[in-house]
């Protein structure tokens, strides 16, 4: 600006104005009104940094909004990931079967399989304790560090999963010292409980993408302490300052009897704006801050991104482009008087003032030109990381999707053994009719066998489907159609198990939006539970009836066999339950996921023990 102001002086210099007459008033006048643009050109300046300052940190804000879920759903997903071991192995049978009668054989094979599940599933270390405390199995038996052995009652996950179930802590490792959250869950037996599963999960990785995202991330407590965090100094450090009460609870719950809690090295400066020290040195930052809840309960995730440079640099462009603005229409308005003033006296020093105007010109279109390109590739790189965010939102939610598919996978043997069931029903009453002479029929049954060879190319295809985010085309389909092909797949299992199918219809048959393939894909499941169960009973029988219920319309299946018994009915959804000898314990769940995608469910009507069992599909009805 210093140059600016010299230029035109100079410019001034060489053509001075003269005023003829002017006086001492006229020239205090002047002054005065200088004075007043003068500050109100400061004043427009200032405002127009300030705002242009608040914008930034309202997209910064944005920007960190945008990027919020990306971290949190890397904590979650760790979490959830790892729940879901203790809760599986505590309904293990040889973990059960251990703790009820413990045995050097039985701990060393357990002590083997945790060591293997924890491998595969990345835990840091996954131990199983007695109703006493003390560790009986660990993925690290056998070494140094082992955790056979050692009493755990002073922990809290211990105490709390052997009274209500379940439980979560972060705490530090007795032995590696090391941070960590643990998940526990109880073992039960019928006789009580047998004892806890706990897996322990340290948070590294996740930490590690945190601070590679380039922002400040930290979790805390309901008491404000810093437990996951991105910045390792500020672990186990406070919000605000402590009182003498909160930091015994604290200490009592994350079991750190030396630590004094100091406050973390962060300050509000305002309704966005943070101050903190990440590193050597302060700097701003624009934070939000939301509860992880359900997932993490009691938890709350902070989540800072550098502000300094880019609102600095928001302020001082702003704040430079209003100045130069202003001067530039300031001085074509001075340009302008001063021709209309001294149009006739001076011509000669006219040209050259539109000269030099015409030059500044240049320079300040070649500057703001200059500004826009950069400005352009600003957006354009931020239009970029937005876009990368996308892809790995997208890259996760496939991610998902195929290991909800590794697992689906384990039950293509027991969907394809259904079909082949009826291809061999076919075949067999073939040859007897073929041995009779009976060619006609012979044919219908091949025909059938080509048809059901088909409908084993459908299952696979769905699988595979799966995997590429197909969902199955689905249309309006008669229900008594779906039954009848489902029962036509069962017909040879049916008639040789003597069980009498009775079907109560409704006239005319409701038609519901469906997967005809589908649909016949839950009424064999269920079909084939109710003939094993209603083995050796007497006088078997399976009813089938249709309801409508405003826009849902059910199909049930009930019959008259045992029932199920109650710890079966607890977890009857549950992968890899069953009651059956070799059953896998997947065609339940598998059509109930089938349900819930053809828009509709799939319940088991609780009759009481003794009165038979019954499963209803509730569809909707098509338009």
């Amino acid at each position: 600006m210093a140059e600016e102001e010299d230029m035109g002086n100079g410019a001034f210099q060489r053509a001075p104005l003269v005023f003829p007459g002017r006086s001492g008033g006229r020239s205090l006048w002047l002054v005065v009104l200088l004075a007043i643009l003068g500050a109100a050109l400061c004043f427009v300046v200032f405002a127009t940094g300030r705002i242009a300052g608040t914008r930034a940190e309202y997209a910064l804000r944005d920007r960190a909004l945008a990027a919020f879920p990306l971290a949190a759903d890397s904590l979650k997903g760790e979490i959830e990931k790892q729940r879901m071991i203790p809760l599986v192995l505590a309904r293990d049978g040889a973990v059960q079967e251990m703790l009820r009668s413990p045995s050097t054989a039985n701990e060393a094979a357990l002590d083997e399989k945790l060591r293997a599940i924890a491998r595969d599933a990345g835990s840091s270390i996954l131990y199983i304790i007695n109703p006493e405390g003390v560790a009986v199995a660990a993925s690290n038996a056998g070494e140094p560090t082992s955790f056979v052995g050692s009493d755990y009652r002073f922990r809290h996950y211990f105490t709390e999963a052997m009274a209500d179930g379940a439980a979560m802590q972060y705490a530090l490792g007795t032995v590696s010292a090391r941070p960590g959250l643990y998940l526990s869950s109880r073992v039960d037996g019928p006789e009580g409980p047998l004892g806890v599963v706990v897996v322990k999960v340290e948070l590294d990785r996740v930490e590690s993408r945190w601070l590679e995202s380039g922002f400040v991330v930290f979790t805390t407590d309901e008491r404000g302490v810093v437990l996951a965090t991105s910045v390792p100094q500020w672990r186990f450090g406070a919000l605000s300052p402590l009182s003498a009460k909160e930091k015994q609870t604290a200490r009592d719950r994350l079991q750190l009897p030396g630590v004094t809690f100091e406050p973390v090295p962060l300050s509000r400066r305002g309704d966005n704006l943070v101050t903190a020290t990440p590193e050597s040195r302060s700097a701003g930052f624009v934070a939000v801050s939301q509860d992880l809840g359900k997932a993490v309960p009691g938890w709350r995730m902070s989540l800072l991104i550098p502000a300094d440079t880019e609102i600095s640099s928001a302020v001082m462009t702003a704040r430079v482009t209003t100045l130069l603005a202003l001067v530039l229409v300031g001085f074509v308005i001075f340009i302008i008087v001063r021709r209309r003033r001294a149009a006739r006296q001076r011509q000669e020093v006219l040209v050259l003032l539109n000269a030099e105007l015409e030059h500044r010109v240049e320079l300040r279109t070649a500057e703001l030109q200059s500004s826009n390109a950069a400005l352009a590739g600003e957006i354009a790189e931020r239009e970029n990381a937005e876009a990368r965010v996308r892809r790995l939102r997208e890259e996760l939610a496939q991610a998902n999707r195929l290991s909800i598919l590794g697992q689906i996978t384990a039950g293509v043997a027991h969907e394809i053994n259904q079909p082949v069931a009826a291809i061999r029903t076919y075949a067999e009453n073939a040859a007897r009719l073929l041995g009779i002479g009976r060619s006609q029929e012979t044919a219908e049954n091949l025909t059938s066998i080509v048809a059901i060879t088909g409908r084993i190319g459908t299952i696979t295809e769905t699988l595979r489907s799966f995997s590429r985010r197909a969902s199955g085309s689905m249309g309006p389909i008669l229900a008594d159609d779906a039954i009848d092909g489902a029962l036509s797949l069962l017909s040879g299992r049916i008639r040789d198990s003597g069980v009498t199918i009775e079907r109560k219809r409704i006239d005319p048959s409701p038609i519901v939006m469906a997967s005809r393939m589908r649909l016949e894909q839950i009424l064999v499941n269920l079909l084939q539970n109710a003939l094993d169960a209603l083995k050796d009973q007497p006088k078997p029988r399976v009813e089938i009836a249709l309801a409508e219920n405003g826009e849902m319309v059910a199909i049930s299946l009930r019959d008259n066999g045992p029932g199920l018994a109650p710890d079966i009915r607890r977890s009857l959804f549950m992968p890899f339950v069953t009651n059956k000898e070799k059953g896998l314990g997947l065609g339940l769940v598998i059509s109930q996921e089938i349900a819930r995608e053809l828009g509709g469910s799939l319940r088991h009507d609780d009759a009481g023990h003794g009165r038979g069992t019954s499963f209803t599909v509730e569809l909707r009805r098509a338009a």
